[in-house]
């Protein structure tokens, strides 16, 4: 753990000079660090002195608007964008409700408005079924003030569609299909990059060391691997049969 700790310091002082020499200055108060490690215990300290400058640990940051984590879950970061998909769902509540305005028109402005919000960064996604039944929920909610209510025909009162009747009325790949659409793509670009690109490198490399115990968590490419059984490739090479543009 005093290696670990010393080595972030080792580095953070050689980023620092290194800035320095270019002419640019790190700003102490906005610059924080992460540690990532099954190791709980590592980096206990909120700071990191160095003999310039202080550094604040944080558990979790954005990163190019995405939500990263010391324990790399996807929970935070899908709590994030649904926030943001509802942010844009109540911004338009009339629009999306509005009688003059087609149900084609109304699932047009849907798709383009606020499912990129919640889709954003989708491709890197490893979703769990937890995950997926809080994203449709959403798309549902969304939906139902698309559709309107529906009169019962017994007892003449308007109620929510059911979940089987929006199937019927939203023809289209739900919100769940469409991650594990765009992460198919993102793994066939990450398959045809090569071993020079650090990406790939990732994807197929093997981290040395063992494992805690326990049951292994899902991982990315595991959800790549269970989506081409659904398409009937299971059990194939993914990563060579993705070589093939045209094919995969």
């Amino acid at each position: 753990m005093g290696g670990i700790a010393y080595t972030i310091k080792e580095n953070t002082e050689a980023l620092v000079v290194a800035s320095e020499e270019i002419g640019l200055e790190v700003n102490a108060y906005k610059t924080k660090y992460m540690v990532m490690s099954h190791d709980q215990n590592v980096g206990q300290s909120h700071s990191m002195k160095t003999d310039i400058s202080s550094f604040e640990k944080v558990e979790e940051f954005k990163y190019w608007g995405t939500a990263l984590t010391n324990q790399n879950s996807i929970q935070e970061e899908i709590k994030s964008r649904l926030k943001s998909g509802n942010a844009c769902h109540h911004s338009v509540p009339n629009l999306l409700s509005s009688s003059l305005l087609s149900k084609n028109l109304l699932i047009k402005i849907y798709r383009t408005t606020i499912v990129p919000a919640v889709l954003y960064g989708c491709e890197t996604w490893s979703l769990t079924l937890r995950e997926e039944h809080r994203l449709r929920v959403f798309e549902k909610r969304v939906l139902r003030r698309i559709f309107g209510p529906k009169k019962d025909e017994v007892t003449r009162e308007c109620r929510k569609l059911y979940n089987e009747e929006l199937n019927v009325l939203y023809s289209l790949s739900n919100i769940v299909r469409m991650i594990k659409s765009r992460g198919m793509r993102w793994a066939g670009h990450v398959a045809r990059m090569g071993e020079g690109r650090v990406v790939y490198r990732v994807l197929v490399g093997k981290p040395g060391g063992k494992r805690p115990l326990g049951r292994p968590r899902h991982r990315w490419r595991d959800n790549i691997t269970m989506d081409l059984q659904e398409v009937r490739f299971g059990g194939i090479d993914w990563i060579k049969l993705a070589q093939d543009t045209n094919r995969w």
